[in-house]
C-alpha cells in the first residue's frame, strides 16, 4: 500500500492492538487526526481538556490494561504539556507511546511558531525517543517504539513526526506483530539462584519487601508460592500494592515513612531482606545508613542498574521476576520461622493502624469505599495525605488495582488516569481518591469525563488546606503555615455540575456511606466533596533523616 506519514501511523497504532488514544489536536498533528477520523469504528479517541490528562490517562489506561497506553499532542506547548505525563510514567516504569508532531523538516531549527525540541527536552524522561525525517522509516519507528516500552523493565518512548513526515507518501506492507517475550531466561545467571536459595534456607527472621516490579511482571502466583515456602512475613511498597494479597495473614502493611510499625520494626530486626522488585526508595528506606541494619540483603530485579544504587545488597539475582520466582520456588525446600512469624503477629496485634471513629476522616472514607465495594474496585489516587490513606486502609488483593504516581508524586495525575482506566477496563469500578489541593489540579478533566459519559467516582477529601505539606510544618516547621491553606469560595460541587456531573457535598459518615451507595447505582461520572478537619494527619510517620525503625504515630506524640 502506498500511504501517507498519518496513515501509516494510524494503521501501525492497528498493528499493535491499541484500541484507544487520549489527545488534544493541533495544526502539526492535524494530519494525523484527519487519518484517525476515518478509523474512528476501530479506535476510539478520547478528546481530553488538557493535553497532561491526556498523558495520565494514557498511563492509567496501561496500569490497569498491562497494555501500552498512547497519547497524542500537537507541537509546542501541547508536546510540552505531556511531559509531567510522560516523566511520572517513566518514575514508575509504565509503558506509554507518546506520539507528538512538529512542524515541517524545513522549518526545524529556525524558531519556528510552536516549534519545540520535544525530543530533547524528553530525553531524560523517556526509555527512548524519536523524530522521525523519513516517512519510509516512519513505520519502522513506531514498531520499534511500541516493542521498547515493553521490553524489559517497561517505560515511556516518544516519537515526534513533522507535520511534513505525515503528508508524504511511502510503501507500507502490514506486519503481524508477536507479544513481546520477557526476558531471557536463559540470561538469568543459575549461580546467583542458588546463591538466593542458600542464604535464603540459612535465614532465621526473613522479611519479603514486594514492589512495582512484581506486579509489571505479572508475578503474584509464583510470589505467592515463594512467601509459602519461605515461611517469612511480607511487606510491600506503594507501587507493590496489590502483587500479594493485603488480607494475607503474613501480610503486614506497608514500608517506610507512612508504613505500619510492623514492618518498620520487622525490616529494622530481620535477618534477611528479600526485595522483589523495589528500587529502595528514600520514603521506604529512611536513613540508609540505618535502614536493615541488622540484615543481609537480596534483591531480584529485571534491571540491574537498580542493583547497589541506593542500598548496597548481599547478593542479587537480575531477571524478570516471574522467572526468577520460579527458578527460585523450583530449589528452595519448605521453611519453617514459627517463633518470628509468632513475633510478627504479636507486633500486628499491638500496633495496629488506627483513626479518630468519632467522625468523617480520610481513613474512615477509605475504609468505608473498601466496604461497599467489597476491595473489588479500581482505586486511583492523587499524591499526599490521601494517597496515603488509600494505602492504608484499602485492602488490595489483585495486582493493577491501585493505580498511583509513586516515583515522581504527580499532583494532578489521578483524574485522567481514573478516566484512562476505566476505558481500559470498562466493567470494573473506578474511584479517584484526591485532596482537594490535587483535585484543583487538573479538574477540569471532569468536563471529559461527563462529555463521553465515563462513569468514575471523584472522591474529593477536603481538609481546605494542602494537608501532607500542612503536616510537616505542623510537625517541624513549628506550625508556620506558609502558602498552604486553601481558603476560598471554590465550589466543587457546583464545578462538578457545571461541567456536567454529579456532584454531592459530605460532613459525616453517615452522609458519606449514603452519597457513595448513590455514586456506585448512578452509573455516571460524580464528585462527592468530603469535608474534612484541617489537622487530620497520616500515622504513622518517620521524621526526615530518621531510621524507620524510629516510626511514631499519635500515641507517641502525645506521650512525649
Amino acid at each position: 500500500m502506498h500511504l501517507n506519514g498519518a496513515e501509516i501511523v494510524i494503521e501501525c497504532l492497528k498493528e499493535q492492538g491499541v484500541d484507544t488514544v487520549f489527545g488534544y489536536p493541533g495544526g502539526a498533528i492535524l494530519n494525523v487526526y484527519d487519518a484517525l477520523y476515518k478509523h474512528s469504528d476501530e479506535i476510539r479517541h478520547i478528546l481530553t481538556s488538557h493535553e497532561q490528562g491526556a498523558a495520565h490517562a494514557a498511563d492509567g489506561y496501561a496500569r490497569a490494561t498491562g497494555k501500552v497506553g498512547v497519547c497524542f499532542a500537537t507541537s509546542g506547548p501541547g508536546a510540552t504539556n505531556l511531559v509531567t505525563g510522560i516523566a511520572t510514567a517513566y518514575m514508575d516504569s509504565i509503558p506509554v507511546v507518546a506520539i507528538t508532531c512538529n512542524v515541517g523538516v524545513s522549518l526545524l531549527g529556525k524558531d519556528s511558531f510552536q516549534e519545540i525540541d520535544i525530543a530533547g527536552i524528553t530525553m531524560p524522561i523517556t526509555k527512548h525517543n524519536y523524530i522521525v525525517k523519513d516517512v519510509s522509516k516512519l513505520a519502522e519507528t513506531i514498531r520499534k517504539a511500541f516493542k521498547i516500552a515493553q521490553t524489559g523493565r517497561p517505560g515511556p518512548v516518544l516519537i515526534d513526526i513533522p507535520k511534513d513526515v505525515t503528508s508524504n507518501k511511502a510503501d507500507y506492507k502490514p506486519v503481524e506483530i508477536k507479544p513481546v517475550q520477557p526476558m531471557d531466561a536463559e540470561d538469568i545467571c543459575e549461580k546467583d539462584v542458588d546463591t538466593a536459595v542458600s542464604l535464603i534456607s540459612r535465614a532465621k527472621r526473613p522479611f519479603i519487601f514486594v514492589g512495582g516490579g512484581a506486579v509489571l511482571s505479572g508475578a503474584s502466583e509464583e510470589l505467592k508460592e515463594f512467601v509459602d515456602k519461605a515461611d517469612a512475613p511480607v511487606t510491600d511498597s506503594l507501587m507493590g500494592k496489590g502483587a500479594f494479597p493485603g488480607t494475607d495473614e503474613r501480610y503486614t502493611g506497608m514500608l517506610g515513612m507512612h508504613g505500619t510499625k510492623t514492618s518498620n520494626y520487622g525490616v529494622s530486626e530481620c535477618d534477611l531482606l528479600i526485595v522483589i522488585g523495589a528500587r529502595f526508595s528514600d520514603r521506604v528506606t529512611g536513613n540508609t545508613k540505618k535502614f536493615a541494619k541488622n540484615a543481609k540483603i537480596l534483591q531480584f530485579d529485571i534491571d540491574a542498574a537498580e542493583m547497589n544504587k541506593n542500598v548496597i545488597i548481599t547478593d542479587g539475582v537480575v531477571g524478570d521476576l516471574k522467572e526468577v520466582l520460579s527458578r527460585v520456588n523450583a530449589k528452595l525446600t519448605q521453611q519453617s520461622h514459627p517463633d518470628w512469624m509468632k513475633k510478627i503477629q504479636e507486633y500486628k496485634e499491638k500496633y495496629p493502624l488506627s483513626y479518630h471513629t468519632d467522625m468523617l476522616t480520610g481513613p474512615f472514607v477509605v475504609e468505608e469505599i473498601y466496604r461497599q465495594t467489597k476491595g473489588d474496585a479500581l482505586i486511583v489516587t492523587e499524591v499526599g495525605q490521601h494517597q496515603m490513606w488509600a494505602a492504608q486502609f484499602y485492602k488490595y488483593t489483585k495486582p493493577r488495582t491501585f493505580l498511583t504516581s509513586g516515583g515522581l508524586g504527580t499532583m494532578g495525575y489521578g483524574l485522567g488516569a481514573s478516566l484512562g482506566a476505566k476505558m481500559g477496563c470498562p466493567d470494573k469500578l473506578v474511584v479517584n481518591i484526591a485532596g482537594d489541593g490535587c483535585f484543583r489540579m487538573n479538574m477540569n478533566e471532569i468536563a471529559t469525563a461527563a462529555r463521553y459519559q465515563i462513569p468514575v467516582i471523584q472522591v474529593v477529601i477536603n481538609n481546605h488546606v494542602l494537608g501532607m505539606v500542612r503536616q510537616w510544618q505542623n510537625l517541624f516547621y513549628e506550625q508556620r503555615y506558609s502558602a498552604t491553606v486553601l481558603n476560598d469560595a471554590v465550589d466543587f460541587v457546583k464545578l462538578a455540575e457545571a461541567m456536567g456531573a454529579e456532584g454531592i457535598r459530605v460532613t459525616t459518615q453517615d452522609e458519606f456511606k449514603e452519597a457513595f451507595a448513590k455514586a456506585m447505582e448512578l452509573k455516571k461520572p460524580i464528585v462527592i466533596d468530603c469535608q474534612i478537619d484541617s489537622d487530620d494527619k497520616v500515622w504513622p510517620m518517620v521524621a526526615p533523616g530518621a531510621a524507620i525503625s524510629e516510626a511514631f504515630d499519635e500515641n507517641d506524640m502525645n506521650h512525649r
